[in-house]
């Protein structure tokens, strides 16, 4: 294993937020079989107080888990001088593939923990605490993915061997190769980028028209416009957005967009991506809460807030994508 500060610090991040997860599981399970918003016995009291200090604590350590997306990429790309053949963080999970299969739990992990922070929000801003046995009782189906993510992370690091020889990025994204990064790499320049402006054009319009009408078939078909738009973009940092910035047509890492080389933009544009893609799941969540007797003023105020939050991220996402394209002289024109 390496022990490098940001590997310690995931691990031990990741132990005591699965400590904490666990023990806030059970207790969560407890005071939901009694719960009583309506009762005003000693119990329902005692209940009411334990349930804050379970939600505290259950709140920061899924905070942990979902900024770990962030900090697992970060860390993996700082080690890769320890790999001969790394010169990003792809090298570095290729040095245990393991890493991949981790990177995909944690993005899961930095949605679904974004929605139940959502729930947990929603529940402590009314008396009552309506959502208070519902945002205890989905702990239950979280923790296979939380313990998986530990599990996981514990495997890749234990595995990692200095003295391995691993292939990078240039061998990975790579049109002779095959698997879906290769794939990816191959696809059509013009077609992709005609996709890629149409989604977000179509993704902007459905949160637009979100923000002025209600109704739940809205919230769905944003929801679905949003995954669509996530995995769309996805594709497109591999297929040409990353070329701009690398300025090099062969070269399609989405990893070395995180480097100083690249003065770090790699961050603001995946965190540009995750939020709107957040930002879109978040009122179809809303909307399904009215179910409960949660104020519906409270709903909306907090839904537009949100589809206001989308259409920041989104723009933010569109001037980064642009930007090499319209300052730079670089350009593809040849390869369309």
């Amino acid at each position: 294993m390496i022990l490098h500060p940001g590997v310690l610090a995931l691990l031990l991040g990741g132990l005591i937020s699965m400590a904490m997860l666990c023990g806030g599981a059970l207790l969560g399970l407890r005071i939901a079989r009694h719960w009583d918003p309506h009762g005003a016995e000693a119990e329902q009291l005692n209940l009411e107080r334990r349930a804050w200090l379970v939600a505290v604590l259950v709140r920061w350590a899924i905070v942990f888990e979902v900024l770990s997306l962030f900090l697992f990429v970060y860390t993996a790309d700082i080690i890769h001088p320890l790999f001969v053949g790394a010169m990003c963080a792809t090298g570095t999970l290729n040095a245990n593939p393991v890493g991949w299969h981790l990177i995909w739990i944690k993005l899961l992990l930095f949605l679904l923990g974004s929605l139940w922070l959502v729930v947990n929000h929603v529940d402590l801003q009314l008396p009552d605490a309506p959502l208070t046995r519902f945002k205890f009782m989905i702990l239950v189906p979280l923790l296979p993915l939380f313990a998986a993510d530990l599990i996981l992370m514990i495997r890749y690091f234990s595995g990692l061997e200095p003295e391995v020889i691993t292939s990078c990025c240039g061998a990975l994204f790579s049109t002779d190769g095959s698997g879906l990064a290769s794939e990816l790499t191959a696809l059509p320049l013009r077609p992709m980028m005609i996709t890629f402006y149409s989604s977000a054009f179509l993704y902007a319009g459905l949160l637009f028209l979100c923000r002025y009408r209600r109704g739940q078939g809205w919230r769905l078909l944003l929801a679905l416009g949003a995954a669509a738009f996530g995995m769309i973009s996805l594709a497109s940092v591999v297929s040409f957005i990353a070329i701009y910035y690398y300025r090099l047509p062969s070269h399609h890492c989405p990893f070395d967009l995180l480097q100083s080389h690249y003065y770090f933009i790699g961050y603001p544009l995946y965190i540009c991506l995750f939020g709107t893609l957040l930002c879109g799941l978040v009122p179809l969540l809303l909307v399904l809460l009215k179910r409960w007797p949660v104020p519906v003023s409270l709903i909306d105020r907090l839904e537009k807030h949100w589809i206001n939050a989308g259409i920041v991220f989104l723009v933010g996402l569109l001037i980064l994508v642009l930007w090499p394209m319209v300052f730079s002289s670089f350009t593809l024109q040849a390869y369309f």
